[in-house]
């Protein structure tokens, strides 16, 4: 008699076949160093891109239902005021997660007699929360212009153009200003998930659309606390009507436990927190992490904190990995479904915890990797 779960052992099997299987490594974060079996190596793919250091989490009762029942505390009602504040906008809503509050706001505001225009690079919980909505779903070449004009003709009652900030897998900017003329002269709703860009780009941390100047020309901020921030959530931004609704019909809002006040608060005070020194050291890292790579022969293009190294090959990314895995880097290979097939990379982001001298040892690694399996 067949395995019940027969099915999925063949499908793992070619998955590793593939050179795409998946697996945990459970280790110890220390600063810019991760822990793996008490061996340590420089973390190359940690999204805590500012390095604040943790302060102590308050002890306090965790939470056992949702902000709807009992859940929601006045540590909450602080934060979102913040965070609306932060995005120039009428209100804002916590989430448990970033990838919640795509699906949350995403599936609740759009329906199925409307128009999703979504950048092809756009992250999985964009993807999917768009699935949710019912809305007809079109794909715009990533950041071509002349291709999201072309397909914002369509006639349906609402167009909402749905693009990230900064794109978590190539580490460039979205086309900001172009986008929101189109989306001006189309009647088109704004849709900016700027998970990778928030409390990094522009003044105070205020994120991409600040560093552009076209903060108040966004319709609905999405993003998240976990990344420049270094806490634990995703938030929305945006008009009273917006935050009102996903309170109302969002599911991943409303069917879900709430965050516990500790870690609210712990957001609260860090986003209270001067962050600028950090973010000076981060662009100076940046700097002279890219400045390194150059001049070893690599091509980047990425303006940002986050530098893809493409490999292309699937294997060939999973024996770079070992290969700097073995000289004390860590940077996960990433492969489709992440990226396309054949665009397997090294997904470097750099943070303000890196050292001078890791910087220095890390693009050397790096060199002699790329010589070894052909990459430069």
């Amino acid at each position: 008699m067949k395995h019940k779960f027969e099915y999925l052992e063949s499908s793992l099997e070619q998955i590793q076949r593939d050179n795409l299987l998946r697996r945990l490594r459970y280790g110890k974060i220390k600063g810019s160093e991760i822990v793996f079996r008490n061996k340590t190596f420089l973390n190359l793919c940690s999204n805590d891109y500012l390095g604040i250091p943790p302060s102590k989490i308050q002890n306090s009762q965790m939470q056992s239902s949702s902000r709807l029942v009992s859940g929601n505390t006045e540590e909450y009602e602080k934060l979102e005021k913040r965070l609306a504040s932060h995005k120039s906008q009428k209100r804002s809503l916590i989430f448990p997660t970033g990838y919640m509050a795509n699906l949350g706001v995403i599936s609740s505001i759009i329906g199925k007699k409307d128009t999703i225009l979504s950048d092809e690079l756009n992250h999985a919980s964009i993807i999917e929360a768009s699935k949710l909505s019912g809305a007809k779903i079109t794909i715009y070449n990533h950041n071509h212009m002349e291709d999201l004009r072309a397909k914002l003709k369509d006639d349906s009652k609402r167009r909402f153009i749905i693009t990230e900030g900064i794109f978590s897998m190539d580490g460039d900017f979205a086309k900001l200003k172009e986008i929101i003329e189109l989306a001006e002269k189309h009647d088109a709703i704004l849709i900016l998930d700027d998970a990778h860009g928030d409390f990094v780009m522009g003044r105070d941390g205020k994120g991409t659309a600040n560093h552009f100047q076209v903060s108040k020309k966004i319709d609905v901020y999405i993003s998240s606390l976990s990344k420049g921030l270094g806490s634990f959530g995703g938030y929305v931004a945006s008009n009273n009507q917006v935050v009102d609704f996903c309170i109302n019909k969002s599911k991943s809002f409303i069917y879900t436990s709430a965050l516990p006040s500790s870690l609210i608060k712990y957001s609260v005070d860090r986003i209270n927190l001067d962050k600028k020194k950090y973010r000076k050291r981060l662009e100076s890292n940046r700097n002279r992490f890219v400045k390194g790579l150059k001049s070893s022969g690599f091509n980047i293009e990425s303006k940002t904190h986050i530098i893809p190294i493409i490999i292309g090959n699937e294997k060939t990314a999973m024996e770079f990995g070992k290969f700097i895995f073995k000289k004390g880097l860590f940077a996960q290979p990433i492969r489709y479904p992440t990226v396309k097939k054949n665009r397997a990379r090294l997904r470097i982001s750099i943070t303000s915890w890196l050292s001078n001298k890791q910087i220095d040892y890390a693009t050397e690694i790096l060199e002699k990797a790329a010589k070894k399996y052909k990459v430069i």
